[in-house]
């Protein structure tokens, strides 16, 4: 239900900002923006928008407001349970994983014995890179993308906020980051970083053990 919920904020979302883009107002990515700009554009009456444009976006504007709710009180109760429940409490310990994280996790790889090895459950999610061979050597492409795509993508949002905060830290996760993306890029390095979360993930669930970082 929550990723239900998640969806159709993300396409409402994207459609406000589509019926605005019409009239000229473009307003850059992010719905923290979109949320601050409505109430003043809808406010403005020099800006070109009909009458009956701005009744629905007033209609959508509540409807966003409530999907907000929704999705503030399924995150609570999901906080709750993952607080309850010892997988979750042990996933929750690895960077970037969160009780959404953690309970979705929790919920798809059971207790892991599906897979025999962590980069087995990293390909099942389709986070592994695909190989080809060309004139005797081993070349990478971009990940395969099979699998639940919607929990792929909640690791790599967990993943997106964890490279963005390794800047400054000297911990040898920070530190494996920080070269990545000074070698291959950010978004290359949010991806290896979602494959090694996952990867580290089912050591957890399947030794029953936390996360503990190491230091350089």
């Amino acid at each position: 239900m929550r990723r239900h919920l998640s969806s159709e904020r993300t396409r409402l979302l994207n459609h406000i900002r589509g019926l605005l883009g019409e009239y000229g107002i473009v307003l850059p990515k992010g719905g923290t923006v979109l949320r601050r700009e409505i109430p003043g554009i809808l406010e403005n009456e020099g800006n070109g928008l009909t009458d009956f444009l701005r009744q629905l976006l007033r209609r959508q504007q509540a409807r966003l407001v409530s999907l907000d709710e929704e999705l503030s009180w399924y995150d609570r109760e999901l906080k709750q349970q993952a607080e309850n429940d010892e997988t979750c409490q042990r996933l929750m310990t690895l960077p970037g994983f969160g009780p959404v994280v953690s309970r979705a996790v929790n919920a798809w790889m059971g207790d892991g014995t599906q897979f025999r090895r962590g980069r087995d459950a990293s390909a099942a999610l389709g986070l592994v890179p695909r190989q080809f061979s060309t004139g005797g050597r081993e070349v990478l492409l971009g990940i395969s993308k099979r699998g639940d795509r919607f929990l792929r993508s909640l690791i790599i949002h967990g993943a997106r906020a964890v490279v963005c905060r390794a800047g400054t830290k000297t911990d040898r996760l920070s530190l494996w980051i920080n070269h990545l993306v000074a070698t291959r890029g950010f978004n290359k390095a949010t991806v290896a970083l979602a494959n090694k979360l996952i990867r580290i993930a089912w050591v957890v669930v399947t030794r029953q053990e936390t996360y503990k970082p190491v230091t350089a």
